[in-house]
C-alpha cells in the first residue's frame, strides 16, 4: 500500500511582509525562512519552526530594512524568504488550522477585507502607474476608509519590511502602513477577477488575462475612475428653504433647495458645506485637502445617476445647492432617498419638520367569525388595510382624509408641521385592499411583517385573525385541559399528554400540523388518543384514516387493538379491501394502496387524515403526495421523526400538505428562505439569522418538535452507546479496491458532464461493495463466505458475544444481495436468523416482528430503506450498521427501532467500517462535520460526483492506518 502523504511544511510559521508590484497582482508575500543570528531575537524565526514548502516559492537573500518591535528603529539585515504569489496566498493563508505568526494572521485579516469589498462590488478597472491593465478596489465609503484606517493601524512590526533596492538606499524610508494594505488590497483585487475563461468571454485579454497589457491611450480615463476610487471626501444631501422659516404654512412651492455637504473620509467627524469648501482661497477647511473639490465633483456625477436633478449642479461653478419643486421633494422622500442611500448618499431632512408618522398594515377586517370562535375554516377573505399613526397613536378617519387629500409634502396634524413622503399619502388614500386568502392573512399574521415595493413593513392582527394567532402562537402552551380519553388503555407521558393538548387545539380551530417527535417517543399512541378525544367530544366527526408504509400496518393495528380495545379498526389493503359502511373508527391503508385508490377514499370524508412516515410526501410532485391532497378531510395530521432529511423543500412539502398556502409558493419560500443556505456572517442582523427567525416565527405553531435527549421527555429511556469498529480489508478485498480505483479514475479522466457523474456513482457502489464482501461485488451465484471479508469476521465476532450473552441484534445493510449473503453465512454457522427487506409480504414482516420480539430469533437482517423507520423492535439491544449510509438521519432513524420506548435496556450501536478506505473518509468527514462532510449530508452522493480527479482520487485512496 502507498505511504501516507507527509504534511504538507507550514509557511505561515515565519514573518511574512508584502512587496508591491506594477502591475497590483505582480506583488508578492515574503516569507522569511531562516534566523538571522545579528537581528535582534524578536525578529528571528524559533529554530524549531519548520520552513516553508520550496513549491511556494524560490529562495533567495537580499537586504531588508526591518522595524524592531522592541525599539522602534529600523534595521537593515540580509534574510532568505521564500516569495508566495499572490494567487498562491489566497489559498494558503484561508488555512486556519496551522499555527501562524502574528504577521501571517495579519495578511489573512487583510485577504477576508479584501474578500469582503470585492463581493460588495468594491472594484474598479484603470491604469496601473506604468500604464498596465489593472483593477483596483474602490469607490470606498467612510466604513471601508475606517476599516482600512484600523487595519493598519493595527500592522505588526513583522509585517511592516521592505526589501532595498541596494545598500546605499534609505532604510528609513518605510512604506506607509495604509499605504502597503491599499497596495495589498489591490493586488487581491487585481488577481481575482483574471482567467483564460474571462479572457476568451469578454474578447480581449486586457483586464481579464493574467499577463499585463500596455495601454497608454486609456489614461485619461483611467485617472477618472482612479480619482472616484481614491476619493477623500463622501457627499450628503441636506433638503432646506430658501429662507428660515418661521411659519411652514407660508412656505410655497419652488422654496425648497438641495445642499451638498461633504465628509471627509479621513476624518469622518469633519462636515462642511460644498459652497464653504469652493469659497476658501488660501487653504482648504482642516481635514480636507487640494483634491477636495475634484472629488466633490465626481461624487456627484456618480449621485446624480441615482437622482436626477443632482445633474443641475454639474453645469454650476460652485455646485453647492440648486432649487428643487414639490414633485422633486416628493421623489426625494420616496425612491430616490432608497436609491441614493444604496449609493451611500445620505438625506438629511430640516429639524423643524416631524417624520414621526408611520405605517403598518392591518390584518384581519372583514372576517364575520366571531372573536371568540376563531376558527380557521370560518374565517372569510380578509382585508389588508394601512393603518396610519402619529407618535404610535392612530390616525382618525378625519386626520387620514385631510392627509389624503394633501398636494404638498408639508402638511400640519395635530398642531405640527410635518413632512411627508409620497408613499404615506399614497396610503392614507388606499380604504380597503381586495380581499386576502385567509391563510395569506394568517401567514402575515404570524411572520410580523412582509415586504412592500422593497420596504420591510410590520404587519399586525385584528379580531378574529389575532385570537387565532394568539390561540397557535406558543404550541407548548396549554389553553385548556385536555385529560387522555377514557376508552385509552394506557397512560400517557406528561409530554404525550402535552403533544395531544396541542394536536387537539390545532386540529379542532381546522388547521394541520405536523408531530415531529424523535423517533421511539410515542407518536402512533399519542395520535390514537387524539382519535379518541375527538370522537369523545364530537361523536359524528367521522372516521380517521392513517396511511403508511406497509411495513407499519401490523404496528398500527396492534398498537390500536392494545391501546383502543373498542375502536373498530380495518385494513384498507390487499385484493378484498372495501369502504362499506365505513361511519367510524380508524381504516388503514398503505401509500401504495391510496395511490392507487384514490377515487374510493374520496368518497368517504374523513374527520381526521394522518400521514405516518410523512417524509414519503417531501416531494410534492410526486404521485403519493398528488393522490394524498385529493383526499376531502377535517384536519391532517403529519407524523416524522425527521421532517428535513435533506432540505428545506421537504418541509415546505409536507406543511403545505397540513395546511396549503401555509408557507407561500415553493419559488416565494426558496426566495425566503435563499440566505439560510449562505455561510454565517457575525452580527446580530446577519441575513441568515433573520431568516432563521422569520421561518421559526412562522413554522413553529405547525410543528412541534422533540429529541429524546430534551429535559423531560423520556427521562426513563436507557443509554444509548455508540462504537466504530475498523475492518481490515483481506488480501482479495485489497487487490479488488485498488484494482477499481486504478481502471475507473482512467475512464472518468477522458469522461464529460452526466457520463462522468455515472462513472463516480457506479465507482463509489463498487468500492463500498467491496468493502462489504468480494462476493457482493462480483455477484457470485454459489460464493464462499470465509475468510474474504474483514467486515464479516467483524460481524461473526459480535454476533458471537451478543448471542452468548442471550442478546438480541439487529443488523442493517443498504443492500437486499448482502443481507441476503450474511443470511446464508449465519445460518450456515447455526445462528437462527431472518430477513426483512422490501419484497417481504406484509403478512411473513408481521410474523417477523412477532418472532423477534418473542425472543425466538435473536438476529434480525433488515434493508436499511424498508425497516429503517416505523418497526418497534425493543427486543433487540444491539444495532449493527454494516455498511455506512450517506446521511446518517437515517442512520438514526433505523437505531430508534431498538432505542426507543418500551426499551429497558442500554442499547449499543456498532457501525462497521472498512480501514483506509472511501468509507474510512466518510466516517471521519461525519465526525468532523467539515466542508465536504456537510456537501455530503445536504446531497449524499452526488456531492462527491461535483469533486475534481484530485479531490476524488484523494478520497478513495486506498491508505494504511497509522
Amino acid at each position: 500500500m502507498p505511504a501516507a502523504a507527509p504534511e504538507t511544511p507550514n509557511p505561515w510559521a515565519s514573518p511574512v511582509a508584502f512587496v508591491a508590484a506594477d502591475p497590483p497582482r505582480a506583488g508578492r508575500l515574503a516569507v522569511r525562512t531562516a534566523p538571522d543570528p545579528t537581528a535582534p531575537p524578536d525578529l528571528a524565526t524559533a529554530p524549531d519552526q519548520t520552513p516553508p514548502a520550496p513549491a511556494v516559492g524560490l529562495p533567495g537573500q537580499t537586504p531588508w530594512a526591518l522595524l524592531d518591535p522592541v525599539d522602534g528603529a529600523v534595521h537593515v539585515r540580509t534574510v532568505a524568504v521564500h516569495w508566495i504569489d499572490i494567487g498562491d496566498a489566497l489559498t494558503l493563508l484561508g488555512d486556519t488550522e496551522r499555527p501562524t505568526h502574528p504577521a501571517a494572521v495579519f495578511w489573512r485579516s487583510a485577504l477576508r477585507l479584501a474578500l469582503h469589498l470585492i463581493a460588495r462590488g468594491r472594484l474598479l478597472p484603470g491604469l496601473s502607474p506604468g500604464d498596465l491593465d489593472a483593477w483596483r478596489v474602490g469607490p470606498l465609503d467612510a466604513d471601508d476608509a475606517e476599516q482600512i484606517t484600523a487595519l493598519a493601524e493595527a500592522m505588526p512590526p513583522e509585517a511592516h519590511a521592505v526589501p532595498l533596492p541596494s545598500t546605499g538606499a534609505d532604510p528609513n524610508l518605510l512604506p506607509d502602513p495604509r499605504t502597503l494594505v491599499r497596495a495589498f488590497l489591490d493586488a487581491v483585487a487585481d488577481t481575482l477577477p483574471r482567467s483564460p475563461a474571462a479572457a476568451d468571454a469578454t474578447g480581449t485579454p486586457a483586464f481579464a488575462a493574467a499577463p499585463p497589457r500596455r495601454l497608454p491611450a486609456l489614461r485619461g480615463w483611467a485617472e477618472e475612475i482612479a480619482a472616484g476610487a481614491d476619493s477623500g471626501v463622501r457627499i450628503s444631501l441636506r433638503l432646506d428653504t430658501e429662507d428660515p422659516v418661521e411659519d411652514w404654512a407660508d412656505v410655497g412651492p419652488g422654496s425648497f433647495r438641495v445642499v451638498v455637504q461633504l465628509h471627509s473620509l479621513a476624518d469622518p467627524t469633519r462636515v462642511i458645506d460644498a459652497a464653504a469648501c469652493w469659497a476658501a482661497t488660501d487653504a482648504v477647511p482642516t481635514g480636507f485637502d487640494g483634491r477636495t473639490r475634484v472629488d466633490a465633483v465626481l461624487a456627484i456625477r456618480r449621485a446624480a445617476l441615482h437622482w436626477e436633478p443632482l445633474g443641475r449642479l454639474l453645469s454650476q461653478t460652485v455646485p453647492a445647492e440648486t432649487a428643487i419643486t414639490d414633485d422633486e421633494v416628493f421623489d426625494l422622500l420616496g425612491s430616490a432617498a432608497r436609491r441614493l442611500a444604496a449609493a451611500g448618499v445620505d438625506v438629511h431632512l430640516p429639524r423643524a419638520l416631524g417624520r414621526d408618522l408611520t405605517t403598518r398594515l392591518v390584518a384581519g377586517g372583514g372576517s364575520t367569525a366571531p372573536d371568540t370562535t376563531a376558527h380557521f375554516d370560518d374565517l372569510q377573505p380578509l382585508h389588508l388595510d394601512w393603518q396610519l399613526a402619529l407618535g404610535g397613536h392612530p390616525l382618525t378617519d378625519a386626520e387620514r382624509d385631510l392627509l389624503a387629500e394633501a398636494h404638498r409634502p408639508v402638511v400640519r396634524l395635530r398642531d405640527q408641521w410635518l413632512l411627508v413622503d409620497p408613499d404615506l399619502l399614497d396610503r392614507a388614500r388606499r380604504t380597503h385592499t381586495p380581499p386576502l386568502p385567509a391563510v395569506d392573512a394568517l401567514r402575515l399574521a404570524l411572520a410580523g411583517h412582509t415586504v412592500v415595493d422593497g420596504t420591510d413593513v410590520e404587519v399586525v392582527a385584528v379580531d378574529a385573525l389575532e385570537t387565532l394567532r394568539t390561540r397557535i402562537a406558543d404550541p407548548e402552551h396549554d389553553t385548556e385541559p385536555v385529560p387522555a380519553p377514557a376508552a385509552l388503555a394506557a397512560t400517557l407521558r406528561d409530554y404525550q399528554l402535552r403533544g395531544l393538548r396541542w394536536l387537539d387545539r390545532m386540529t379542532s380551530l381546522g388547521l394541520g400540523c405536523c408531530l415531529a417527535d424523535d423517533m421511539g417517543l410515542g407518536k402512533t399512541i399519542t395520535v390514537i388518543a387524539l382519535h379518541l378525544h375527538r370522537r369523545t367530544r364530537h361523536p359524528d366527526t367521522g372516521p380517521t384514516l392513517v396511511v403508511c408504509p406497509a411495513s407499519l400496518l401490523g404496528n398500527w393495528e396492534r398498537e390500536i387493538t392494545r391501546f383502543a380495545p373498542h375502536t373498530p379498526v380495518r385494513r384498507f389493503h390487499g385484493g378484498t379491501r372495501t369502504l362499506d359502511d365505513v361511519t367510524d373508527g380508524i381504516v388503514l391503508t398503505t401509500y401504495a394502496t391510496m395511490r392507487l385508490d384514490t377515487t374510493a377514499l374520496s368518497t368517504v370524508t374523513w374527520g381526521l387524515l394522518v400521514a405516518d412516515e410523512a417524509q414519503h410526501v417531501k416531494n410534492h410532485r410526486s404521485r403519493t403526495a398528488t393522490a394524498l391532497r385529493r383526499i376531502p378531510t377535517r384536519a391532517r395530521v403529519a407524523l416524522t421523526g425527521t421532517p428535513v432529511e435533506n432540505n428545506l423543500t421537504e418541509l415546505w412539502a409536507i406543511l403545505d400538505w397540513t395546511t396549503p398556502g401555509l408557507l407561500g409558493t415553493l419559488p416565494s419560500f426558496r426566495r425566503d428562505t435563499a440566505a439560510l443556505h449562505r455561510p454565517p456572517t457575525p452580527g446580530p442582523d446577519a441575513p441568515r439569522d433573520q431568516a432563521a427567525h422569520r421561518l421559526a416565527r412562522l413554522v413553529r405553531p405547525f410543528l412541534l418538535r422533540r429529541h429524546k435527549s430534551d429535559p423531560g421527555i423520556a427521562p426513563e429511556l436507557p443509554a444509548k452507546t455508540e462504537t466504530d469498529h475498523p475492518a481490515p480489508l483481506t488480501t482479495e478485498q485489497t487487490g479488488l479496491y485498488e484494482a477499481v480505483v486504478r481502471e475507473t479514475l482512467h475512464r472518468i479522466a477522458s469522461a464529460e458532464a452526466m457520463h462522468r457523474r455515472g462513472l463516480i456513482l457506479g465507482l463509489l457502489t463498487a468500492l463500498k461493495q467491496i468493502c462489504n464482501h468480494p462476493a457482493q461485488y462480483l455477484k457470485e451465484t454459489r460464493p464462499r463466505l470465509h475468510n474474504r471479508s474483514g467486515k464479516l469476521a467483524v460481524l461473526d465476532e459480535l454476533v458471537d458475544a451478543i448471542t452468548a450473552a442471550d442478546g438480541s441484534v439487529l443488523v442493517f445493510t443498504q443492500y437486499v444481495a448482502m443481507a441476503r449473503l450474511l443470511r446464508d453465512h449465519l445460518t450456515g454457522r447455526g445462528i437462527p436468523v431472518q430477513l426483512l427487506h422490501g419484497g417481504t409480504p406484509v403478512d411473513r414482516r408481521e410474523e417477523q416482528i412477532r418472532r423477534f420480539q418473542d425472543g425466538e430469533v435473536p438476529v434480525f437482517l433488515l434493508s436499511l430503506k424498508a425497516a429503517g423507520t416505523g418497526l418497534n423492535l425493543t427486543r433487540a439491544d444491539h444495532v449493527v450498521h454494516y455498511d455506512r449510509w450517506w446521511n446518517p438521519a437515517v442512520e438514526a432513524q433505523a437505531t430508534d427501532r431498538a432505542h426507543r420506548i418500551g426499551q429497558t435496556r442500554p442499547v449499543q450501536v456498532h457501525r462497521l467500517i472498512a480501514e483506509g478506505t472511501l468509507e474510512d473518509r466518510i466516517a471521519a468527514m461525519l465526525a468532523a462535520k467539515r466542508d465536504l462532510a456537510d456537501a455530503v449530508l445536504t446531497t449524499g452522493e452526488q456531492a462527491l460526483t461535483e469533486l475534481t480527479d484530485s479531490e476524488l482520487a484523494e478520497a478513495i485512496e486506498l491508505r494504511s492506518r497509522p
